[in-house]
């Protein structure tokens, strides 16, 4: 069987035209009969390079506003013969069907039809049904056929060309063409499934690793890392170098937090390895950022800061006397700006109004964890008084304030709060006890004063020792989603102890 391959005969129909003329006029300097469609086709005319359209090919014009123009035995029999294999030549030469050697085919811009808000119809007639055929067809038959399937791939066949007198490819060469081209393919089919999926939720896992980004290294420098997802869609990055793993994993957790907050008074948020160290609701943007940095300022050097408001100057003035990796929020005043900018080393990003995906995938054992993300917040009609002692309505935003933090933070988890304004979290820990311990001591440490602050559980309490040690050190109201076979013990001692409490009836673990 042949190995390299002479370039005879080309099929070449295209939706983007970037890079083309070369690799046309190589092809014609090589002595390559040319084949092409519609406005392809023009474009190779307009050159002055003969071409042969499709339509005498296969003697049908294009039908249904350009819904079939390829899909003939002329041309799918062009691209799957087998050479010498049995018949195929023969019945080439019986019903007059040219043997294409080289397939130049791009695929509509389905997604990028999606993206920029097109109508339903317009978005289904980006749906390529003659291009991905040919793609896969030429793909499948690589031992006689060069698949270029991408406009990205359009300067490297161009070397492939200048470097051979005879325009000759070898098979080597067409089998890595033709795994590009089912990477586009499948790529391609995942972008339509995940659109029509949309709102019908088909218990299916699709992904594309479409967009790989190489990172510096993962978490730690001896492990290489990569991004695979579209940033741009989701931001505008202003100045900065290239986010890191750790920026990146860091940055979700700050988006998710703050989406709580989207419609609340401004707010503030710090976070450092995926969790908030620092955040507030004032009045004012700047206020809010003072008293996020105050829970703990320690925490906060190097963290991700990230705003449900625009960065004003007053904002702008006291940010840059901190030292943090990146900065997140809607928009920027220009003066604030031209403050941030002086910190070279600063990422600073605008965050586009862009839902995230409803799906969160991570890694386990040799398979694939999905969920639904945590939509759910807890809200306060939704709150389950327990005790005799009912909280007050400043108790409450407060409650709920902890609650939407509590959620965003690692399990087991404690947060405290008051009036509206982190006072410290206990994160990540193996015993809901040490969570709070470690909440209320770190609280001290700063000089936060827990008489009359609340506290949020992400889970019930199997017995009443958190309630116990919240009272002693001050805390006067607990949210907690309840549900353990003992709830009564924790009820009973905010009872005797003038301690208020709501169930919301839901978990919010974060492993």
């Amino acid at each position: 069987m042949m190995t390299s391959k002479k370039i005879t005969s080309a099929l070449i129909s295209v939706f983007d035209k970037t890079g083309l003329e070369p690799i046309v006029k190589k092809l014609h300097q090589l002595g390559v009969t040319i084949y092409s469609t519609g406005g392809t086709e023009k474009f190779i005319s307009d050159l002055d390079i003969p071409v042969i359209p499709v339509e005498k090919l296969t003697s049908y014009p294009s039908i249904l506003g350009g819904r079939v123009k390829t899909l003939h035995p002329k041309v799918f029999g062009g691209i799957l013969h087998r050479g010498d294999f049995g018949n195929d030549k023969k019945e080439l030469e019986q019903f007059e069907i040219p043997s294409f050697d080289l397939v130049i085919v791009d695929l509509y811009p389905f997604e990028k039809t999606v993206a920029s808000g097109a109508t339903h119809s317009e978005i289904i007639e980006k749906i390529d049904i003659g291009g991905i055929s040919l793609i896969r067809a030429a793909a499948k038959n690589f031992q006689e056929v060069l698949c270029v399937s991408s406009v990205s791939d359009y300067s490297e066949i161009l070397e492939l060309l200048n470097a051979s007198d005879e325009g000759s490819t070898t098979l080597e060469t067409r089998k890595i063409f033709a795994a590009k081209a089912f990477h586009v393919s499948s790529h391609y089919d995942t972008a339509i499934f995940n659109f029509m999926n949309a709102g019908v939720d088909l218990p299916f896992f699709k992904f594309s690793a479409e967009g790989i980004t190489p990172l510096r290294y993962g978490e730690n420098p001896h492990q290489p890392g990569q991004f695979v997802g579209n940033l741009s869609s989701l931001f505008n990055q202003i100045q900065g170098k290239q986010l890191s793993y750790n920026n990146l994993l860091d940055t979700d957790a700050a988006v998710q937090l703050i989406s709580e907050f989207k419609d609340d008074a401004p707010t503030f948020a710090i976070l450092k390895h995926n969790n908030a160290c620092g955040l507030a609701t004032r009045l004012n943007l700047s206020a809010a950022f003072s008293d996020a940095l105050a829970g703990d300022p320690v925490s906060a050097f190097g963290g991700v800061l990230i705003s449900n408001r625009v960065i004003d100057i007053p904002t702008a003035e006291k940010i840059s006397q901190l030292f943090c990796e990146v900065l997140i929020a809607p928009s920027f005043e220009q003066g604030a700006l031209d403050l941030l900018e002086k910190k070279k080393n600063l990422i600073i990003l605008e965050q586009k109004p862009i839902a995230m995906p409803n799906q969160m995938l991570r890694s386990c054992l040799n398979g694939i964890l999905i969920q639904d993300r945590d939509y759910k917040t807890d809200l306060r009609d939704q709150l389950k008084a327990v005790t005799a002692m009912i909280p007050s309505e400043s108790e409450i935003n407060d409650l709920i304030f902890a609650s939407k933090i509590c959620k965003h933070t690692k399990s087991n988890t404690i947060v405290l709060a008051k009036g509206q304004q982190l006072c410290a979290s206990g994160t990540g820990q193996t015993s809901r006890v040490d969570a709070l311990r470690q909440a209320i001591h770190k609280a001290q440490s700063f000089g936060m004063d827990l008489t009359g602050a609340v506290m949020a559980s992400d889970a019930f309490f199997p017995f009443p020792d958190c309630v116990e040690i919240a009272h002693e050190a001050g805390i006067k109201a607990v949210i907690q989603p309840g549900g353990s076979v003992k709830d009564q013990l924790s009820i009973d001692y905010c009872n005797d102890n003038n301690l208020s409490m709501v169930f919301t009836g839901t978990r919010h673990f974060k492993h």
